[in-house]
């Protein structure tokens, strides 16, 4: 079946899932495959649970009637979100970078939502499935899409391009994140820069972080930039404090003080760019302020929450050199006595692993802590004298028998470290 006639039938039944077990009445289910699953094994269950179609690449489980059959389910997935994003006539934002991301994509859709209807990336889909599901979920009355993409290698970000077609775009920053894909810091830039070549071959409009002069020389010769910072940008804006959360006074492209629920000095870029953004759109300083100061991170994000007697900052969905330094020395100079650190191994890091937690240990070693707990991966290779745990349940038994009071922690890890889990020991 061609695209044209897959997308007649989606228009009917506009709901899409690739999960079997989460599949509803009305729903097209696409019959992914992966290198441990074969998705085209399920389709039954999935018309049987009220799918109206299943798309399948096997025909060994054709349903006449029921199936579609195509040469690739993923391409097909893919084609037909192209063929949706084609049909759309509104600004695409696409949103990439190593750190900051998915905060900087809530906080701009948070603002951009209070005058315009914006349909934005749920939760951390941003891969090869779930760029193609996001723009899927774009309705007619859609004024503005917010897409984020993640990448782990190079000519990733432009594949997604070429789905997501946007005529916007920002970068939150270039830094140490999957080096085991990319190689290098430098393959970082070119890999997340294929964003801003997307938009210099298009004539669209990127928002750049002047204070990075890195940034500023990646995004040259794009037709439109409209820039934010610290100084000499359209929205400049500077920390005001010291506050338990993020606070920044704007002296430029924005009126006022804007009070955040973000904890850390390092969301400044994040707020400045949903500013930005607002402000470029022409959305009204006091829908940007309320809409900020109303945003709560969710998911492990930079949220401030208390446990008993004790206060922590969770920042556990992810981790990476870059924004583990920036965590480390923000919580060093962060009012609080009785400092515990928490810190989950790093992923994805390639050969240049164990140097960068060795570098991490002596970011730590620069401070005085209560007590500092080291958990998995390459931490339990490096040399300290800390506390080191081969997992956060190994680590979560020793808090559990240590039983802190009143004590002040950060706890921080990649995604696959799970640190989130410390808290069930508190």
């Amino acid at each position: 079946m061609n695209i044209e006639d897959l997308y007649k039938i989606y228009l009917q039944y506009p709901s899409v899932q690739t999960d079997s077990r989460r599949s509803n009445p009305g729903d097209l289910f696409f019959a992914l495959k992966g290198p441990n699953f074969n998705a085209n094994e399920f389709a039954a269950k999935a018309l049987d649970d009220g799918a109206s179609y299943a798309i399948i690449d096997d025909i060994r489980y054709d349903i006449p009637g029921k199936t579609i059959l195509v040469d690739d389910v993923l391409t097909a997935l893919q084609q037909l979100a192209k063929h949706h994003r084609q049909l759309l006539n509104i600004p695409f934002i696409g949103i990439t970078g190593s750190n900051g991301k998915t905060t900087t994509k809530e906080l701009i859709h948070a603002v951009l939502s209070s005058t315009f209807k914006t349909y934005t990336t749920e939760g951390n889909l941003n891969n090869h499935i779930g760029v193609p599901l996001t723009i899927l979920k774009i309705k007619q009355d859609a004024e503005i899409a917010v897409i984020e993409m993640g990448a782990n290698h190079l000519n990733e970000i432009a594949s997604y391009c070429k789905i997501a077609l946007p005529t916007h775009g920002l970068i939150t920053n270039c830094g140490k994140a999957h080096l085991e894909g990319f190689g290098s810091e430098e393959g970082v830039r070119k890999g997340k820069g294929e964003l801003y070549d997307h938009l210099r071959a298009h004539h669209g409009t990127a928002f750049v972080l002047w204070d990075y002069i890195y940034l500023r020389d990646m995004s040259n010769d794009i037709a439109t930039r409209y820039t934010y910072g610290t100084a000499d940008a359209n929205v400049i804006g500077n920390i005001v404090g010291p506050n338990q959360y993020l606070a920044a006074q704007f002296s430029k492209g924005f009126n006022g003080i804007i009070q955040t629920n973000l904890v850390g000095d390092y969301n400044l870029p994040n707020l400045l760019a949903a500013v930005a953004v607002g402000k470029y759109f022409k959305v009204d300083d006091e829908r940007i302020k309320i809409s900020i100061e109303n945003y709560y991170p969710t998911n492990s994000r930079s949220q401030l929450m208390q446990k008993n007697s004790n206060r922590i900052i969770l920042d556990a969905y992810n981790a990476n050199p870059s924004s583990m330094k920036a965590a480390i020395e923000n919580f060093a100079k962060t009012d609080g006595n009785e400092k515990i650190l928490a810190l989950g191994a790093m992923a994805e890091l390639g050969a240049d692993s164990l140097k960068e937690h060795t570098s991490i240990v002596k970011e730590i070693d620069k401070y005085q802590w209560k007590d500092v707990i080291l958990v998995g991966g390459d931490f339990m290779k490096t040399d300290h004298s800390y506390r080191k745990f081969s997992s956060a349940a190994e680590a979560g038994e020793w808090l559990q028998k240590f039983q802190p009071h009143n004590a002040f922690f950060l706890i921080k890890g990649s995604r696959s470290i799970q640190m989130e889990k410390l808290l069930d020991y508190l």
